[in-house]
């Protein structure tokens, strides 16, 4: 199942999801699934935002969801949401996990239109290293050499 993780400097949390496995429930529900984690995504990096004092990540995730379900009815609503929540992903990642490796929004936007599929992995892919930066993970794996304490002697094969 997801992971649970705390938002810094809010009191929301968020999820660490399997990228596989999004894409295969918004398949499986024929995109039901899609409409909700579109709108928990666009939540949850709208709390990002909160928790570092900026509203570049998103105010209203369900502005956004609006936009990409009755939005379709005048054709560009859609895209010009998902392009939206791709640019505010790339500001989640510059204040959780700093500049470079970013994902272009309109790379983004034409990956949506050619390959949903593809596109809804690489963002959740993304959002999950938004949710937990690398050098978190670094922290997790060496709690006790940063802590300072001893670590047990190498075992030498002898």
């Amino acid at each position: 199942m997801a992971e649970e993780v705390q938002i810094p400097g809010t009191q929301a949390g968020a999820k660490v999801r399997n990228p596989l496995v999004v894409v295969i429930l918004a398949l499986v529900t024929l995109g039901i699934y899609f409409l909700f984690w579109y709108f928990f995504v666009n939540r949850e990096l709208r709390d990002i935002g909160r928790g570092a004092g900026t509203e570049e990540c998103g105010t209203s995730p369900g502005m956004s969801l609006v936009a990409v379900t009755f939005g379709v009815l005048i054709i560009v609503p859609p895209f010009v949401s998902i392009y939206n929540s791709f640019k505010r992903l790339n500001a989640a990642h510059k204040l959780t996990v700093g500049p470079g490796e970013a994902f272009d929004a309109g790379l983004g936007i034409l990956l949506w239109i050619l390959l949903s599929p593809v596109a809804m992995y690489i963002f959740q892919m993304k959002m999950n290293e938004v949710l937990v930066p690398p050098q978190a993970e670094e922290a997790a794996v060496t709690p006790a050499v940063q802590a300072g304490q001893p670590q047990p002697p190498a075992d030498s094969g002898a």
